[in-house]
């Protein structure tokens, strides 16, 4: 009798669990669908997930930054951002949802300087030129800015002549 009870027991870790376990990659996935859905508490719940599973993975901070700046939690976004960052340096996404959230908590100089670095990394970013122009100008730095604005308007960013039009005449 015991000895069928621990058969069981291997046989169901051996065989059926394995198969029941999900990858980070696929909890991450399930994140994007709910983030897809407005739904950001559960995307935040996939994410801590796939975090479980694999605690350096960038793109679950990421992506549980954005979920969290969503939700207001800027604070919060800021400290995954950082730790993607830590685990990523080259990944312009995590500076970018760092920088939406530090302007969010009035920090423009901070998000410029993400932006800054979103640039560096991916100099074709039209909305990181849109938004840095906006900081600048936000900041009196208005020349700097609207050539910032004119810069995203040539790389497709047609919006960023609107603000060209509010603020650079």
């Amino acid at each position: 009798m015991t000895r069928s009870i621990l058969f069981t027991i291997v046989a169901y870790l051996c065989f059926v669990s394995p198969v029941l376990a999900q990858t980070a990659e696929e909890y991450i996935n399930n994140g994007f669908e709910k983030d897809s859905a407005e739904d950001y508490k559960g995307a935040i719940e996939e994410y801590n997930k796939a975090l479980a599973i694999d605690p350096n993975f960038a793109d679950a901070y990421i992506s549980r930054g954005g979920s969290k700046a969503l939700l207001g939690d800027q604070r919060g976004a800021i400290q995954d951002c950082n730790k993607a960052i830590e685990l990523s340096p080259n990944d312009a996404e995590a500076y970018k949802v760092r920088a939406g959230s530090k302007a969010l908590l009035g920090d423009d100089r901070g998000a410029i300087q993400d932006l800054n670095k979103v640039i560096d990394l991916n100099p074709g970013d039209a909305k990181a030129y849109e938004s840095r122009g906006i900081f600048k100008i936000k900041l009196g730095q208005k020349n700097e800015g609207c050539l910032d604005l004119s810069k995203a308007g040539e790389l497709g960013y047609f919006e960023a002549y609107e603000a060209i039009k509010d603020y650079c005449q």
